[in-house]
């Protein structure tokens, strides 16, 4: 039997409540922002539409899927390779470069932002589309006035190369890749 070194342990104890804490983060914040809020918004009811309906489904879905992806790998790739939560009370210990923050520095913005217009086109509501533009109007205030700053005071100049190489909301194409030891974060 070997012996588990007490950094090992630590790590492992720390991803383990950064999992658990992030998963709790994700049913309350993205969880409220693009789950409980747009029901309240449609309940959730199908409204006429433009095109076939089955045009807005298909259209719809594939949105949702497709802010749910980063929306989750994020959640997780904070919890295992950030060492922390999501939560600004609960940060990460390193800069999470890797995953979809090599396409754009706010995945998980854009990812509910996306899931909410998924559903607005889904649901053919229009009451979504304004409020996903609110939703992202305050998120865009709130990366700028506190996340960004706050990433800058704590990871310095690893945090400003990752600025300057991946947009803030629009994707690039070709993922960045960091050239140094924290790179595989």
């Amino acid at each position: 039997m070997t012996a588990v070194s007490p950094q090992t342990f630590e790590d492992k104890m720390r991803k383990t409540l950064a999992l658990a804490g992030s998963f709790l983060f994700l049913l309350v914040a993205p969880g409220t922002v693009a789950g409980l809020v747009p029901w309240a918004i449609t309940h959730w009811h199908f409204q006429p539409t433009l095109f076939r309906h089955d045009v807005n489904h298909v259209l719809g879905a594939f949105l949702i899927a497709l802010g749910l992806v980063p929306l989750l790998e994020s959640f997780a790739r904070f919890a295992l390779k950030g060492l922390g939560t999501p939560a600004p009370v609960l940060p990460t210990r390193h800069l999470v470069v890797s995953g979809f923050y090599r396409h754009v520095r706010n995945p998980m913005y854009v990812g509910v932002v996306a899931i909410v217009l998924g559903q607005a086109v889904l649901f053919a509501d229009t009451r979504l589309l304004g409020y996903a533009a609110l939703l992202w109007l305050f998120m865009h205030l709130f990366v700028v006035a506190y996340e960004e700053p706050r990433l800058h005071r704590t990871f310095g100049a690893e945090y400003d190369a990752f600025r300057a190489h991946v947009p803030r909301w629009l994707p690039r194409l070709r993922p960045w890749i960091a050239y140094s030891p924290s790179s595989s974060r």
